[in-house]
């Protein structure tokens, strides 16, 4: 553990009044961990000579891809003037910036007074910066609007900083300008903290109340919480209780982050820390939940926070068997670091036992399958990702379909699919280019603002389906990179929707089924197949390879028999005695043909399940 400075005071209950809690919000790759380091270093808290890059990601999969994934609360001592006997608490959140993890930042601003909003003066506004800045609005916290990497030599200051003040209602003058990786501005912003983001307000005296927002599993310790306390006091020692659950359990140990923990006798108002009980089960720390004493305890929760909804899921199995148990422990552990993870069992007659499981968006699918192969060893293949419908039969019985194989057979009424509420953000001369990808993707325009005379937003309803494939992609090829997009659920409509089944040989293939659009059905089927075509290994009979909706069959290709020349042998004589060879031969495969199934190579799987559309989607998010 690094030796905490002389000026940093021992953990303990603070003067409500000296503390100031909140967290840093900005779209993807704007500086949030840049500046979290900067204020790491201005505060002392970590020594220059242990000071390394976005320091408060700790796993090596954000390290390396440059992004935030979990949220990190850490403490800092700050004094305004530097005047050390004005010494204040700030508890700062750094919060992850793309939409798919939207869920980690909304339970970060449920624990603060204040955010700072961090706009890179170099791009300016985009999608994920809106969509934070809203989620900030509702929780009603003070708005500190920052430009960062104003040392840029393509920074528009003062561009920007004219479409923020638009943005939040301010004037252009009071937007910061910092640099958070050469430190220019950073005393000034943190300056700023002190004086504008409101102390936390709480009743020491009344029973305890802490809101937990975070929650890890330590192999060593077991569940870390990490929670904000709003009311009241908790102690070392003291038996606690969950208030959605009713669980007890004793505090072994309490303290805060700076940024490594430092244990501390307890926590009062206002203050953020965490507490460890010894449960070995994350569950039993619910994300949202109020904490409070056992004895003498609160009787009102705090308000609620949501469980985050999986949005798209994919079934993970292993490419070997028997690796089934392996993936079943990794996906537990992981789960005690995810909350939002979620999954069952399944089975599948082409790919054996394996997980459908839900994500929060493609980013997320793509994280949890880097990590279950690098940090447990399994390989894994991923099925294309879907949503979730909701079919309704002619006799009234409702279905939850989130695998193309629980469609059902037979007459039914209305299908049910989620649809959202996207955001892009783009220059206005790619209107046109944004606007014809959203027409083909069933979606229907919202509105359009104009953000500056060369920046608008383009508001469309579309459906989730549509999103989780290659939309993306496409939506940065179109643009040239520019644009760039946020989504929220918004409900869901009734749509034209069939399942295509893929037939080998008069089977159906229960991996290769998918729930499309009725207009598209044709044009899925019929590329399917052809890649199928290639990848199937030719047997000794031909193989029909059809795509059909119910008992229609829409496309088809034949893969064509290994064919034995059994003529080499018949040199010269009558072609009588050809003809008996060939239709020997022609008997032979008939009967082959009524008994012989195909077996699909694990590369064709591979190749088709892990489709161009999926897997590369999730990629280009990063």
């Amino acid at each position: 553990m690094p030796a905490i400075p002389s000026h940093v005071p021992e953990p303990s209950r603070t003067d409500p009044a000296l503390i100031r809690n909140f967290c840093i919000i900005a779209h993807i790759d704007h500086g949030k961990s840049t500046l979290a380091d900067r204020m790491l270093q201005l505060t002392g808290v970590v020594e220059q000579r242990q000071m390394r890059a976005q320091y408060l990601d700790r796993m090596d999969i954000e390290r390396e891809r440059g992004i935030t994934i979990k949220s990190q609360a850490v403490r800092l001592p700050w004094a305004p003037t530097h005047d050390d006997s004005n010494t204040h608490i700030l508890n700062m959140i750094d919060t992850p910036g793309h939409v798919d993890f939207t869920y980690e930042v909304s339970r970060s601003l449920a624990a603060c007074e204040g955010c700072i909003l961090l706009v890179d003066a170099a791009q300016g506004i985009e999608a994920q910066t809106l969509a934070n800045l809203y989620l900030a609005m509702e929780n009603d916290l003070t708005i500190i609007p920052v430009l960062n990497k104003i040392d840029l030599p393509a920074a528009q200051p003062e561009k920007f900083a004219g479409e923020l003040a638009n943005l939040i209602g301010c004037d252009p003058a009071d937007v910061l300008r910092v640099s958070a990786k050469t430190g220019l501005g950073v005393e000034a912003l943190l300056d700023r903290v002190v004086e504008r983001v409101p102390a936390p307000v709480g009743n020491a005296d009344a029973p305890a109340r802490a809101m937990i927002f975070d929650s890890v599993y330590d192999s060593y310790r077991g569940v870390v919480t990490y929670v904000r306390v709003v009311d009241g006091q908790l102690n070392k020692r003291e038996r606690i209780r969950m208030m959605s659950t009713g669980a007890t359990h004793e505090l072994l140990e309490i303290g805060t982050n700076s940024p490594e923990m430092l244990s501390s006798d307890g926590l009062g108002v206002g203050e953020v820390g965490y507490l460890i009980t010894g449960v070995k089960d994350v569950r039993q720390s619910k994300v949202g939940d109020t904490v409070t004493s056992q004895h003498k305890g609160a009787d009102d929760a705090l308000g609620g926070y949501k469980e985050p909804k999986p949005m798209v899921f994919s079934g993970l199995y292993p490419l070997d068997g028997s690796d089934y148990p392996e993936l079943r422990e990794a996906l537990d552990k992981l789960q005690l670091n995810d909350a939002a993870l979620v999954y069952e069992p399944e089975t599948s007659a082409a790919l054996g036992f394996g997980f459908r499981v839900g994500f929060l968006g493609l980013l997320h699918l793509d994280v949890i399958r880097e990590r279950l192969e690098r940090e447990f060893g399994l390989d894994l293949i991923a099925t294309a990702p879907n949503v979730v419908y909701r079919v309704i039969m002619e006799d009234g019985t409702e279905v939850t379909v989130t695998n193309p194989s629980e469609f059902p057979e037979g007459k039914l009424d209305e299908v049910f699919e989620p649809v959202v509420r996207a955001t892009i953000l783009a220059p206005t001369e790619f209107i046109g280019a944004i606007m014809e990808l959203c027409q083909t993707r069933r979606g229907s325009l919202l509105g359009m603002d104009y953000l500056s005379e060369d920046r608008v937003e383009i508001r469309y309803t579309l459906p989730l389906a549509e999103i989780v494939f290659d939309f993306f992609d496409q939506l940065k090829s179109k643009t040239r990179g520019y644009a760039s997009l946020d989504y929220e659920p918004t409900g869901e409509q009734s749509s034209s929707l069939v399942k295509v089944d893929i037939l080998l040989h008069g089977d159906k293939v229960d991996a290769f089924s998918a729930i499309t659009h009725k207009d598209q059905a044709y044009a899925y089927g019929v590329r399917l197949v052809a890649k199928l075509r290639e990848l199937i290994p030719r047997q000794n009979f031909e193989v029909p390879v059809q795509a059909a909706i119910g008992s229609r069959v829409i496309a088809r290709e034949t893969i064509r028999a290994i064919r034995k020349d059994v003529l080499a042998k018949c040199y010269g004589g009558d072609i009588s005695r050809k003809r008996k060879l060939l239709e020997k031969q022609k008997e032979g495969k008939k009967r082959m043909k009524m008994v012989g199934s195909v077996e699909v190579p694990q590369e064709a799987f591979i190749a088709v399940l892990s489709s161009d559309d999926g897997s590369g989607t999730a990629k280009g998010k990063k």
